[in-house]
């Protein structure tokens, strides 16, 4: 199972790095544009993601999560964010790279700020939805950076090896 959530990682770094890179290319008021989506821009979007990776790893590691919302903007500054991004990755690599199959067995109890609930599941289901969230908002991303014309590329999981 470690594997398998090793290539999740690895493709999860490659499409940030596709993203990020292809969002550098639009001016940063059209980045920051309101352009109708959940969190209504690409940058608003880039934010979640990273809010949203912030809580994830604090869960995977047992630590309290950030003073944060989901709709916060940790950096106005795209480079700035782009480098955090960059951290959460590969904070994430570090993790599934020593992953165990006990370890992600484990149960572990998720404090849900979307539900306002608690639930507990096992680890790897709970990195499924860390790695489909992901996933999730990189499309709306990839939608937006079409609209304001630039191609993000191949999304697809089996071209990251044609390509990496």
């Amino acid at each position: 199972m470690r594997e398998l959530f090793q290539t999740y990682t690895r493709y999860n770094t490659w499409m940030n790095q596709r993203i990020y890179a292809g969002c550098a290319k639009i001016p940063d008021a059209d980045r920051k544009r309101d352009l109708g989506a959940f969190f209504k821009s690409i940058h608003g979007t880039l934010n979640h993601l990273v809010v949203a990776d912030m809580f994830n790893l604090a869960r995977f590691k047992g630590e309290p999560l950030p003073a944060l919302k989901l709709d916060s903007t940790v950096h106005e500054n795209f480079d700035e964010l782009r480098a955090v991004r960059a951290a959460l990755d590969r904070q994430f690599a570090d993790i599934f790279a020593t992953a165990t199959d006990a370890w992600l067995n484990e149960e572990i109890k998720i404090v849900s700020v979307i539900y306002k609930t608690t639930f507990t599941c096992q680890r790897w289901f709970y990195a499924m939805q860390v790695f489909n969230h992901q996933t999730h908002h990189r499309g709306q991303v990839t939608t937006l950076m079409m609209q304001l014309g630039v191609d993000p590329g191949p999304t697809d999981l089996p071209v990251m090896n044609l390509t990496a």
